[in-house]
């Protein structure tokens, strides 16, 4: 079993206490072994991070993989316009190398930025290309096929039948979960309500149980899409959720924005989870979820960047700001400090994924899943008596992130990513888009 010494670095533990230490982490195979200072040498690996600040790698909530090749295609248009005069021909478009091309772009610009971690949702076809970019990136991840059997403007190939759907969804789970040493487990993702009958999302929660996996849709991002829902079920987004069974503690819902009581509470007593995606909120003008009101009252939510075509990058750094930044304009200057942002980005998140025992904090027994920040620069000092949280949550970039470890192997060091030919992604990403745009 392969072991790995990270010796003196500022470590940001995010364990109970919170705890910031001066010392080392010792490695061995896929977990960390050791957590204190004065570490005897005998590792296959010495890593010298002197200097540098180690801290668990972030667990981003919500990402599309699938729309980073779209980056800039659909700017400046409200949630369901964007989806229905852009995203879906877009993704109707794909092939399987595009899907390919456009997943890698997106891994590397979620290691280059600390991202260790993500929960995925893809498009309605060539999802086991997906899973290739991720098992190949060294990316942990949950992940699964869009589910789309219902629904107005929708193009011919992703108008899927009920069956069919259901169908590839379990040979994909069948086929990549616990692909990559565990580092890939199979999530059902149907898109949202307004594009999925009752029949598919009552077996996405059948299906579900029987697989002991997670379910992650859309839900309540945005007023028009409720008023959908309400329209053709007779009632709103969270409350039919709950009406077919669905609401439960392995669904996460993504957004989750116009929140009335009676969804809050459901939330909260059933144990659905949340997901809040500020910078694609802000930019598709959706508006801005409750939540300081849902931390307090016991609800895991975590932090997504949501996907390239809507955010235009995929940068944890920026959405722990706005994160922040926004509920202060609301609520007031002491709201969402910097370290329950963290908190949020790190075990906040693992705890959505159901993996809070596994990831999420640098402490004995969990998975090696770190990233070292080089905050030796300007716009990060001074740094005598420094407040560790504020410098990383409200100074640092992801420019700073020097190292990346996944399950005990170095991903990137020195800002390269070991695991992803950057040049020829860059290139064929391109090729894949002009071939992709030919057929629209």
């Amino acid at each position: 079993m392969a072991s790995l010494l990270i010796r003196n670095a500022v470590i940001m533990t995010m364990n109970p206490n919170d705890e910031v230490l001066q010392g080392d982490v010792l490695i061995e195979g896929n977990r960390i072994a050791k957590v204190e200072s004065g570490i005897a040498d005998g590792a296959d690996r010495v890593l010298d991070a002197g200097g540098k600040v180690l801290l668990p790698g972030f667990v981003q909530t919500h990402i599309h993989l699938c729309q980073t090749l779209f980056r800039g295609r659909a700017d400046d248009l409200a949630l369901i316009d964007w989806l229905r005069k852009r995203i879906w021909p877009l993704e109707a478009a794909h092939d399987e190398e595009s899907v390919y091309y456009s997943a890698m772009l997106g891994l590397g610009e979620l290691i280059r930025s600390g991202t260790t971690t993500i929960l995925d949702m893809e498009t309605v076809h060539h999802t086991d290309a997906a899973f290739q970019a991720i098992r190949e990136s060294g990316m942990r991840a949950l992940s699964g096929k869009v589910m789309m059997d219902h629904g107005t403007e929708v193009p011919l190939p992703l108008q899927e039948k009920t069956s069919s759907s259901l169908e590839e969804s379990v040979r994909l789970l069948e086929k990549w979960d616990g692909a990559g040493n565990g580092r890939i487990r199979y999530a059902f993702c149907p898109r949202f309500v307004v594009s999925c009958t009752e029949e598919l999302l009552t077996g996405v929660r059948d299906l579900a149980e029987h697989y002991g996996v997670m379910i992650h849709t859309h839900a309540s991002e945005n007023e028009t899409e409720i008023a959908l829902v309400e329209a053709e079920r007779g009632m709103r987004n969270v409350i039919y959720l709950d009406h077919i069974g669905l609401a439960r503690p392995n669904l996460i819902l993504a957004h989750s924005i116009w929140l009335n009581e009676e969804e809050k509470r459901i939330i909260r007593e059933r144990g659905v989870k949340v997901t809040h995606c500020p910078g694609s909120n802000l930019k598709l003008a959706s508006g801005i979820a409750q939540v300081p009101e849902l931390l307090a009252s016991g609800i895991h939510v975590g932090i997504g960047a949501d996907g390239a075509a809507c955010n235009n990058n995929l940068d944890m750094f920026q959405e722990m700001r706005l994160t922040a930044f926004i509920q202060k304009v609301q609520h007031g200057p002491t709201v969402m400090n910097a370290r329950s942002v963290l908190r949020m980005a790190t075990m906040g998140g693992a705890a959505v994924l159901g993996l809070a025992d596994k990831i999420g904090s640098v402490e004995p027994g969990k998975l090696a899943d770190l990233q070292l920040l080089d905050l030796e620069d300007f716009h990060v000092y001074p740094s005598y008596d420094a407040d560790w949280y504020s410098r990383v949550v409200y100074a640092a970039t992801r420019g700073d992130v020097d190292t990346v470890v996944i399950d005990g192997e170095i991903v990137m060091q020195g800002k390269q990513v070991r695991t992803i030919d950057k040049s020829r992604v860059l290139r064929e990403s391109d090729r894949a888009l002009s071939r992709l745009l030919s057929r629209l």
